[in-house]
């Protein structure tokens, strides 16, 4: 007999219908002979209700009275779901987080999952009945047994942590849409199902998938080696499988007080290439790149710069034994780069072997600020300075000099309590796609901080005064071109941040370059970021030049470049952003021959 814990949304328990029919759904799972955990959400718009009836008597409510009001919500929808199942003949129980043991810190809207104490569960379990619990919600601990509320993607978390306390076989997250889809289709229709995705491409893809499948789920699935499917409330299609690797051995206390990171890589064998003032117009990068692929050299980072005047600057790293190749590449392109009658500017190669890549991975990272600040202040402690910075959701990857590596890494694994200093990065796997799927981000906004004094402890500044404001950090790019502005060596540092952060950021960010030494802080909200997202592209040489060569047919300038292992993203113009994401879910491939419908 197999255990299966089921999460209906919102949507999936709105009217007494669709309870009804979960209900019927939850007893054909019991007869096919499992034993069934159910957690819900509170029924259609109900949260929305509670909160603007909070509102209505105060503009600025307790969090602690907001958390007792709204954990109300599910608090219907088990009672509800109970009925409907002994309606139907099934043993049924209805129980809150707190009866559950899902036990949390007190921190009341956004509360973390401790651990969860199943026992009771458990016998209800023993006894045939279907325990339906409280999504989104469990009690503080140190015996103040304050109701909590977990904040976004709550109840998906309730769902895959009972899951993992449980030892369940699968966790199954009901949902509105089929299951995840390659890219959004309700900008892209022909966006087509996946039948399964890693864990880590779905973390990669947070922006893509994040209506459907909370990044803390994933985050919990992944530690605790949980098989998740996504499938849809209405039909009995299979939805999407999401993998997660091998469980390894690892205590259930402190649940979701995980480390932010699990562990740090050295590649010793990495050679970095930069074109300096190449044209900042469409087609640079594609043309680079595809001459690059056509000698089968396999590209680890790459970066681009913002731009200056009418250049950019394009680094990239690959291993020391493709060197000449990536070289000659570069220097056969260069003055291609150049026949352009408003670029007048000579290209310069700089080619250096004496680098190492070394890189802090953590599926924890997704929306703890601070993590970066933290990779460059240990760094800069020890007077190692960063050549090339390049990021993702899950990743920070930073090249340094060879002679500094054992060192680095040394240190960064005590930093960040790692007893094991390396880990397994960029293993080929032909057996996966190349890419996955494609991701549009429009909520983003670029930040430049213009001839930062080039020496240690520059970025370890800037990075931890946004964390110490809460501001996550997206991608970072620092700039390969070396200026000397009153005798000092500078560099330009540039990134993106959420909108909803952009005043605070220059706020924090203005004084402080004034402090540094620095020039401008320059501003551009009008950005989008698109990304593509693959375990499958380690490798394979191709990737990067296929997704710029597609960007550049539809004349779409690329301003910034930022990868990881699995997953390329590019900043182009917001008024481009959903063009970009049409062409590139184009040219990959990945269009069906169904539109599927996606309600509001």
């Amino acid at each position: 007999m197999a255990l299966i814990v089921q999460k209906y949304g919102g949507t999936s328990v709105g009217t007494v219908e669709r309870i009804q029919a979960v209900a019927q759904r939850v007893c054909r799972t019991v007869r096919e002979g499992n034993a069934v955990v159910v957690v819900v959400s509170a029924m259609g718009k109900t949260t929305d209700t509670l909160v603007n009836l909070a509102r209505e008597i105060s503009p600025n409510p307790s969090r602690r009275e907001m958390d007792m009001l709204l954990s109300t919500g599910e608090q219907v929808s088990i009672a509800l779901l109970s009925m409907a199942l002994q309606e139907q003949g099934q043993a049924a129980i209805s129980l809150t987080g707190a009866q559950v043991g899902i036990v949390t810190e007190a921190e009341h809207s956004r509360a973390r999952i401790l651990e969860i104490k199943p026992d009771r569960l458990s016998q209800h379990l023993e006894e045939g009945k279907v325990v339906v619990v409280a999504g989104f919600q469990g009690i503080s601990s140190l015996g103040q047994w304050e109701i909590t509320t977990l904040g976004r993607g709550g109840s998906d978390t309730s769902a895959v942590a009972l899951a993992a306390a449980l030892k369940a076989d699968c966790c199954e997250i009901y949902t509105d849409v089929p299951g995840i889809l390659t890219t959004d289709p309700r900008l892209v229709p022909e966006a087509q199902l996946m039948a399964e995705i890693t864990c880590d491409e779905m973390l990669e893809l947070a922006s893509l998938g994040a209506k459907v499948l909370h990044p803390r789920a994933v985050e919990i699935a992944r530690n605790y080696g949980i098989t998740l499917v996504v499938r849809s409330s209405w039909s009995d299609e299979p939805g999407t499988k999401v993998l997660a690797p091998p469980p390894q051995p690892r205590s259930l206390v402190g649940l979701e007080i995980t480390k932010a990171v699990d562990g740090v890589a050295l590649d010793a064998d990495q050679a970095k290439v930069a074109l300096l003032r190449v044209p900042d117009r469409p087609g640079v990068a594609a043309k680079l790149f595809r001459e690059i692929a056509r000698q089968s050299v396999d590209v680890d980072l790459i970066i681009q710069s913002i731009h200056e005047g009418n250049s950019n600057d394009i680094a990239f790293t690959v291993v020391k034994p493709a060197l000449t190749k990536a070289e000659a590449v570069a220097q056969a392109i260069a003055p291609a780069l150049r026949s352009h009658p408003n670029h007048t500017e000579e290209a310069e190669i700089l080619v250096e072997k004496r680098i190492a890549k070394i890189a802090i991975a953590g599926a924890g990272m997704i929306g703890r600020p601070g993590i970066a600040a933290k990779i460059f202040r240990t760094l800069a402690e020890a007077g190692v300075n960063i050549e090339m910075i390049s990021t993702s959701e899950v990743k920070v990857s930073c090249v340094i000099e060879e002679q500094d590596a054992d060192r680095a890494i040394r240190l960064l694994a005590e930093a960040f309590g790692i007893s094991s200093s390396v880990i397994q990065s960029g293993q080929r796997n032909e057996q996966l796609p190349a890419v996955r799927g494609v991701a549009l981000d429009q909520h983003q906004a670029q930040i430049a901080l213009r001839h930062v004094p080039d020496r240690p402890g520059m970025a370890a500044q800037i990075f931890t005064a946004l964390a110490d404001q809460n501001i996550s950090v997206d991608m970072i790019i620092q700039s390969q071109r070396c200026r000397i502005v009153q005798d000092t060596p500078c560099r330009d540092i540039a990134f993106t941040v959420a909108q909803a952060d952009l005043a605070t950021a220059q706020g924090v960010l203005e004084p402080l370059a004034q402090s540094l030494g620095s020039g401008a802080v320059d501003v551009n909200a009008d950005i989008a970021k698109v990304s593509i997202v693959g375990a499958g592209m380690v490798g394979q040489p191709g990737v990067a030049a296929q997704f710029f060569e597609a960007l550049a047919q539809a004349s779409i300038n690329i301003e910034m470049i930022a990868t990881s292992d699995i997953k390329i993203s590019c900043v182009v113009p917001q008024a481009q952003g959903v063009q970009a994401l049409k062409v590139v879910h184009e040219a990959f491939g990945l269009a069906g021959q169904t539109a599927i419908t996606v309600p509001a």
